[in-house]
């Protein structure tokens, strides 16, 4: 199986999963179709399905235009207000796509419907789990998304983490205030930061690295709980606590 980046607006990733199958690919979180449309033309393929994580418009504006010229299964949360939906699915629910047998995995946190997409190897998670960093939360609460990212952090440490916007630099910047000590951190950021001045993708990263690199992922840490507690002033011990503590941190700078 291969992953291939498709930019869109200006830092969204939208991602074409090409099979052994056939000339379609799988399409996840179009948000625009313009892209998409000149990716398939480039590379003379079609669309076999549309994969969805959750209702904001840079992951779902694209759908309408694509599925006019494509007839394809639109796959992605219980969510009337994503009315091109046409396969609505949940936790743990399984299902074969292009020949891979996927799984799907609620995440909530960023928005009360999120989802990502698993299978052996490959995990495509939206605005959940970024590199070095996780989505604002909009709709749900520090409860749900710690628990969302706890569920994440049992994959595979080989799994690529496909997520859907280029923040890796901007997040390694936040991280090394909560993690200044942490020498993989400032490795990685250094790399990243060279990829970047090269205009290079950061992405797919790994479970593996996040797990090294990641505050959001790494609430349990010692040296994580020792920063969100002297951030806030208090003692931050319980996983949602010491997330919601972080977030916080990151979002008003």
């Amino acid at each position: 199986m291969r992953v291939h980046p498709i930019c869109a607006f200006d830092d969204n990733y939208i991602w074409a999963i090409e099979t052994n199958t056939s000339d379609g690919v799988i399409i996840v979180d179009p948000g625009e179709a313009t892209p998409v449309f000149e990716w398939l033309k480039e590379n003379n393929k079609t669309i076999t399905a549309i994969f969805v994580t959750h209702h904001h418009y840079d992951h779902t504006g694209g759908i309408a235009d694509l599925t006019k010229k494509y007839s394809c299964p639109v796959i992605g949360p219980h969510n009337p207000e994503i009315k091109t939906i046409t396969q609505a699915v949940q936790e743990g629910e399984r299902f074969s796509m292009a020949g891979v047998d996927w799984e799907v995995i609620e995440t909530p946190g960023h928005t009360l419907d999120h989802i990502s997409f698993y299978t052996p190897g490959f995990l495509f998670c939206g605005d959940t789990l970024f590199s070095g960093g996780c989505g604002r939360m909009f709709e749900g609460t520090p409860e749900q998304f710690s628990q969302s990212l706890l569920k994440l952090r049992q994959l595979p440490g080989d799994t690529r983490v496909f997520c859907a916007h280029e923040y890796t630099q901007a997040n390694l910047a936040f991280a090394q205030k909560v993690e200044p000590s942490n020498p993989i951190l400032k490795s990685y950021a250094e790399k990243v930061k060279m990829l970047r001045e090269q205009n290079e993708i950061t992405l797919p990263s790994t479970l593996n690295l996040e797990l090294a690199i990641n505050p959001f992922l790494r609430f349990d840490q010692k040296s994580v709980m020792k920063a969100a507690s002297e951030h806030a002033g208090s003692v931050k011990n319980a996983p949602e606590d010491v997330f919601y503590t972080i977030r916080q941190w990151k979002d008003n700078g």
